[in-house]
């Protein structure tokens, strides 16, 4: 990151930004965690995710140093969300001991109590250490990000690219009430019944939903 720009790379279901571990590029860390994870639908995740992060950006600055070069790594993967803190030290965090004190390793702590689980692997160029949080069993993250993929996928096919003063959630939606007739269009010319399509699939939604 230089001066106050962010730099980061995203795909859709991944995301990576370089950053200077400084106590000043903690928030915009935080922002970051909460924007990327509103975007694929997991808003309910953002705060243990932005505290992790935290704790993980202060180790960093604490035990490699202030201003060190860093990475965050984000990517949702089946039933998990996988973050990783990547630094440019081979020093490997201190196992997590139970009857260790408040002051020994207090990061580590926060973090096993916070995730699903981490570790640390060494790299060529230095180390990971990553954690992972649990995604909700009824897989509705997974269907948020299907549905923002196929939605992007029929903006293009049908060349409808991004429109001055609109917001992005505005263009998915007319995205979506559009897919949705031409699947009505669809399936009424096979000879289907749009209304026991819609009705079956309010159902469903219902059904999760609750």
């Amino acid at each position: 990151m230089c001066g106050n720009e962010v730099t980061t790379s995203r795909s859709r279901f991944r995301c990576v930004m370089p950053f200077e571990a400084e106590p000043v590029r903690v928030r915009a860390l935080r922002r970051f965690v909460r924007e990327q994870l509103a975007q694929w639908g997991m808003p309910a995740l953002a705060g243990v995710v932005q505290l992790a992060v935290t704790e993980l950006a202060t180790n960093v600055i604490k035990h490699v140093g202030t201003g060190a070069v860093a990475t965050l790594v984000m990517e949702p993967c089946e039933g998990t969300l996988r973050v990783e803190l990547h630094d440019q030290s081979q020093v490997m965090p201190e196992p997590v001991d139970p009857e260790c004190g408040a002051e020994c390793g207090r990061g580590l702590h926060l973090l096993a109590g916070l995730s699903a689980g981490w570790g640390a692997i060494a790299t060529v160029a230095g180390k990971v250490v990553w954690c992972e949080f649990a995604l909700g069993a009824d897989g509705q993250c997974f269907r948020i990000q299907r549905a923002t993929a196929a939605l992007d996928g029929y903006r293009l096919a049908a060349g409808d690219g991004w429109r001055p003063n609109v917001s992005r959630l505005s263009v998915l939606e007319d995205s979506a009430t559009q897919l949705i007739v031409d699947l009505l269009h669809w399936l009424t010319a096979r000879g289907g019944d749009p209304d026991a399509l819609l009705e079956k699939a309010q159902m469903h939604f219902e059904a999760e939903a609750a």
